[in-house]
């Protein structure tokens, strides 16, 4: 990603959210969603079709996220910012950092333990609500990667360091449809050519052209400010060199406020780059500036 370019989406979003109305009361708590670990609003591992902020279809909204992925033998931090223009249009940015075993390291002769990862996402409200509506707010996306060193990605085969996602996603909250508690589910197709969300690089020997994996949410609001949920994601397999699996994982978020949002998830991501059996915890935060 050029540096120029995020300096652009930066200060563009920063003039917009100045000069125009902030969200004051916008939507209901929790409406939100999360931050994915990607920079789109949603879950954690699945972007949804709601919008990342409170805005409402007169206001804007401005969020930023931390997120950290500890399993056994990797870790992944991502870090960004997100705002959203009057409850139709989101844009992203968030920056992965992926850190690699020390036999991996050893074995590539690789100068940094770190692969680093630019995502700019983009995301458009076509209709729906996903409270008010009678049918769910669907929403298109696109998240355009590009990997800061392309030594692990090539070495097992990549074709590319860069590429694009695009997606269709859907999402309904269903009012005190479980014993009196909200019900939510969002579910997502995804055209893609990454090889580990991208962290591997882009197409390979087995595949290059674009796969549609699906991807799924179902959450359960206890309350105003808890949900528990599991996630799912399809993964492609573009790599013979190394096996790539689906990931999974189970969450509780808690949201005090419109202003933040903790989640703490078990994560289960399969294979990654040989190692087998890759669980952990996963942390993240988003605070709301509205």
């Amino acid at each position: 990603m050029n540096k120029n370019m995020i300096k652009i989406l930066l200060l563009n979003s920063l003039a917009m959210w100045t000069l125009s109305g902030m969200a004051a009361d916008g939507k209901i708590l929790a409406t939100a969603g999360l931050t994915q670990v990607e920079g789109s609003g949603g879950g954690g591992l699945v972007p949804w079709a709601i919008l990342a902020g409170y805005d409402s279809r007169d206001e804007t909204a401005a969020s930023f996220f931390m997120t950290d992925v500890n399993v056994s033998d990797y870790r992944l931090s991502s870090i960004g910012i997100a705002t959203s223009f009057y409850d139709r249009v989101e844009l992203s940015y968030a920056q992965q950092t992926f850190v690699l075993p020390a036999s991996l390291i050893t074995g590539l002769s690789l100068s940094s333990e770190q692969i680093k990862q630019d995502i700019l996402g983009v995301k458009v409200r076509l209709y729906g609500d996903a409270v008010y509506s009678a049918y769910p707010q669907v929403s298109v996306g696109m998240q355009y990667k590009q990997l800061d060193n392309d030594t692990v990605a090539s070495y097992l085969g990549a074709q590319d360091d860069y590429g694009t996602d695009f997606y269709v996603a859907a999402t309904k909250v269903h009012l005190g449809a479980v014993a009196g508690y909200n019900l939510v589910w969002n579910i997502t197709a995804r055209a893609t050519k990454a090889n580990e969300m991208g962290l591997l690089g882009f197409s390979g020997p087995d595949n290059n052209d674009y796969q549609v994996m699906m991807e799924g949410s179902v959450g359960l609001l206890l309350s105003p400010n808890w949900v528990v949920g599991i996630e799912y994601r399809q993964k492609p397999s573009n790599l013979s060199s190394v096996e790539e699996t689906d990931w999974k994982d189970i969450f509780v978020s808690y949201m005090p406020n419109k202003n933040v949002n903790f989640t703490v998830a078990y994560a289960d991501l399969g294979t990654i780059a040989t190692k087998k059996d890759q669980e952990g915890i996963y942390l993240s935060m988003t605070g709301y500036l509205w």
